[in-house]
This record gives C-alpha cells, sequence and structure tokens, in this order.
C-alpha cells in the first residue's frame, strides 16, 4: 500500500552470498522478508502509522532436466534443463508472474502442469520459512 507507506522509497538491494542457481527467485524471495522488515521498523519508529504490507510474495524456479520436472534448479540442471521457469505467487497460491523458456525442445502441458504443481508446492513450503523467519526477529 503506496499510500500507508508516504513518500518513501525503500530500496531493496539483493546480494545472493551462497548460489548454485535461482539467484533471481531466492532475491524475491528474500527481498519480501527485507521489506515486512523495513515496514516494522519504520511502524515501530512512529515513521508510518499502518503497516503497508498486504500480502506475502515467494519465488522458485522449475524447470524439465532429462525428461523430469524439478524444482529449485541447481547449476548443472539449470545448465541442462530442456525447459526452465521462474514461478512467483503469493501466499495463497495465486500467480504474480510466470516466466519459462524452452531450451532444448518446447515443453507440453503436461509437463508445464507437472512444473507449476512442483513450483506451488515450493512456494507454499517457501511462504513458511518466510514467516517462520519473520516471527523470529
Amino acid at each position: 500500500d503506496l499510500e500507508a507507506l508516504g513518500e518513501r522509497t525503500i530500496h531493496l538491494d539483493c546480494d545472493v552470498i551462497q548460489a548454485d542457481g535461482g539467484t533471481r527467485t531466492a532475491s524475491i524471495t528474500g527481498a519480501y522478508v527485507a521489506l515486512v522488515d523495513a515496514a516494522r521498523h519504520l511502524l515501530r519508529a512512529g515513521a508510518i502509522t499502518q503497516d503497508p504490507i498486504h500480502g506475502q510474495v515467494a519465488s522458485v524456479s522449475v524447470g524439465i532436466y532429462k525428461g523430469t520436472p524439478v524444482l529449485d534448479l541447481d547449476y548443472a540442471e539449470d545448465s541442462e534443463a530442456e525447459t526452465d521457469m521462474n514461478v512467483v505467487m503469493n501466499e495463497a497460491g495465486a500467480f504474480v508472474e510466470i516466466q519459462g523458456t524452452a531450451e532444448g525442445h518446447p515443453f507440453r502441458m503436461d509437463e508445464l502442469m507437472a512444473m507449476l504443481e512442483l513450483a506451488r508446492k515450493g512456494i507454499a513450503r517457501l511462504v513458511e520459512v518466510q514467516r517462520e523467519a519473520l516471527a523470529a526477529g
């Protein structure tokens, strides 16, 4: 909610320190936690009066590697994947973004659905991890 934030800009700069693929999706998932942390700081400091965050997002990579749908591709899988896809969803399981590319050959509808189901399950787990991290302070 940009109105609740007022005339402020929150700049999120993500450096993925340890990565073996999926840096874009890791940045999105981590940036959400950083954004909530920044909003909570502004609330505690009295700089804003209402929470500007109205939802949760997380992201994961999926792909087809050697004919098999794979969640959270590592570098080796990503570099040889027949299909590579990044998926962003909210906490309710609705899609924010789907970006996919057929690298080796076009992918079929059943492969797409299998990748999206893997992404849904992976993101559901990431949403839990985000909540745990934010609860821990």
